[in-house]
């Protein structure tokens, strides 16, 4: 027996919104999935520069101690107090003059401009003015 026209609307309209409601809470879960996503992986980028900078710290005192044996051995070497700290001191006077000079000569180029992207929209506002002809 054919269902009658009242019947097929009725029908038709709770599926419509039956599938729009799951359709709805499809999307709100997937957003909640992201979130939870993105938060789990900022916390582990948060600690993994909380244990960078950790090892930082702790690389500069291990530095100190290295620079520290280094003079105390030239000084045991050279039978002289104050020769071996002289001679760690202008070492490091030299590599930081070096590391100022090669900061310099990098950051004086003056701000970043992207050059291809640039072109690249030059390119494409000729095409498009010359109406595609090339």
């Amino acid at each position: 027996m054919p269902a009658e026209p009242g019947e097929t609307t009725d029908s038709l309209a709770a599926a419509v919104t039956e599938v729009s409601e799951k359709l709805g809470v499809l999307v709100r879960e997937e957003i909640e999935l992201a979130k939870v996503e993105m938060s789990t992986k900022l916390t582990s980028m948060a600690r993994g520069a909380a244990a960078a900078a950790v090892g930082a710290v702790l690389g500069v005192f291990a530095l100190i101690y290295v620079f520290l044996t280094i003079a105390w051995g030239i000084n045991q070497a050279a039978s002289s107090l104050w020769i071996g700290f002289a001679v760690v001191m202008v070492l490091l006077v030299a590599l930081t003059v070096g590391s100022f000079l090669f900061a310099w000569r990098k950051l004086r180029v003056g701000a970043p401009t992207p050059k291809l992207a640039i072109d690249e929209a030059k390119r494409i506002t000729a095409t498009v003015k010359s109406g595609g002809e090339e």
